[in-house]
């Protein structure tokens, strides 16, 4: 009853978005296109979808070719305006993932901006620095760039075909936007996709001569100290014997639940919002948690993303802090299609990277 009585909203929301995209389409609102390679990563849906571990990849690939920087609006952060991402930075003051991006590419140039058009231009300021090339990460939808590549990611476990427009379903806008993709990438696939399923989804995307088609999977690293100072000593393989709470802060823990419990005594759960900032009272709430299996001495395994969050808080006793592990994430191609994939980007930004000159004389004569 509650889903029919939303379909109104939906309705309402879906001519809004349609109206606004067609003002681009037709040039009427205008998107900037720049003269160094800009390449945009996000979704249509609500939820992630692996952007951060996705941009980690993209950073890991472009950095050994060229200065690289990525540019987020630094969801949930407490701070507006154009800043850059430091090591020592709070999560607070820039965001879960830009900073867990930053830490683990600390030679990479990132920052935040709500407005990517001001960003890109912030980046670009500093000409003895300025980037070869940008990644905007959780842009599909901000249109006032225009971005050189634009990769779509959808989720394998949530396909897009069966969903419908917000608030009804998860879906930011109608799913014939995803042709305005240069690349389609199915996220969080089991190790191996049958060949008839693949000719299934290639069919339901319906793929058009400019789009390229691509399945990645996750892979799960060796549980980390989230915070390193108050570890005596490296995780023993016993350890990983000992019983585990799961703490997340994601959209879509489903997955990471699916995995903590098939590789870990997992004995209990806490469950918060997407990006979810902790407060005394959620910290009380871990402390008591721990202390209701501390004769069992426990583990609290969370997220990467959670674990950037978690340091902002120095409230915690550091006998509960050497109890607190988070799982690093990375992306694999299926069927080594990472190869295809790679040659596409850096094609394109070595192509491109001649026109970052031009850039810097352009904009030196506009100052």
């Amino acid at each position: 009853m509650l889903k029919f009585l939303l379909y109104p909203v939906s309705w309402i929301y879906g001519l809004v978005v349609y109206i606004r995209n067609s003002l681009y389409d037709y040039k009427i609102f205008k998107s900037t296109e720049f003269e160094i390679p800009v390449i945009s990563i996000g979704n249509i849906t609500v939820g992630g979808t692996g952007k951060t571990p996705h941009t980690e990849y993209l950073v890991e690939l472009l950095k050994k070719h060229v200065r690289v920087a990525t540019l987020s609006r630094g969801y949930k952060r407490k701070t507006k305006g154009f800043r850059l991402v430091e090591t020592t930075s709070q999560a607070r003051e820039v965001g879960d993932e830009p900073l867990q991006i930053k830490q683990k590419f600390p030679e990479v140039t990132v920052a935040v901006d709500e407005k990517r058009v001001r960003g890109i231009q912030e980046l670009l300021k500093d000409e003895a620095n300025s980037p070869d090339a940008v990644l905007l990460d959780d842009a599909f939808q901000h249109r006032k760039v225009t971005p050189g590549i634009n990769i779509l990611l959808i989720d394998y476990n949530r396909p897009i075909d069966k969903d419908e427009l917000l608030p009804v379903g998860r879906l930011r806008e109608r799913k014939y936007q995803r042709r305005r993709a240069n690349i389609i990438i199915y996220t969080k696939c089991p190790d191996e996709i049958t060949p008839i399923t693949r000719r299934i989804i290639m069919k339901d995307v319906n793929l058009r001569p400019y789009q390229s088609l691509y399945f990645t999977t996750m892979e799960y690293g060796d549980p980390m100290p989230v915070f390193p100072d108050a570890i005596k000593q490296p995780l023993a393989d016993e350890d990983l014997k000992r019983p585990v709470i799961l703490l997340s802060g994601i959209a879509n823990p489903q997955l990471w639940q699916t995995y903590v419990a098939g590789k870990f005594a997992l004995v209990d759960e806490l469950i918060f919002g997407d990006h979810h900032h902790f407060t005394a009272k959620d910290l009380k709430m871990i402390e008591e948690r721990l202390a209701k299996y501390q004769d069992r001495n426990p583990l609290i395994l969370t997220t990467e993303k959670d674990a950037m969050r978690l340091r902002d808080e120095t409230s915690f006793p550091e006998a509960i802090q050497s109890q607190f592990y988070y799982v690093p994430l990375k992306i694999k191609f299926l069927d080594h299609e990472g190869k295809s994939f790679n040659k596409t980007i850096v094609g394109y930004v070595k192509d491109n990277r001649s026109n970052r000159e031009l850039h810097k004389r352009t904009y030196q004569r506009q100052r």
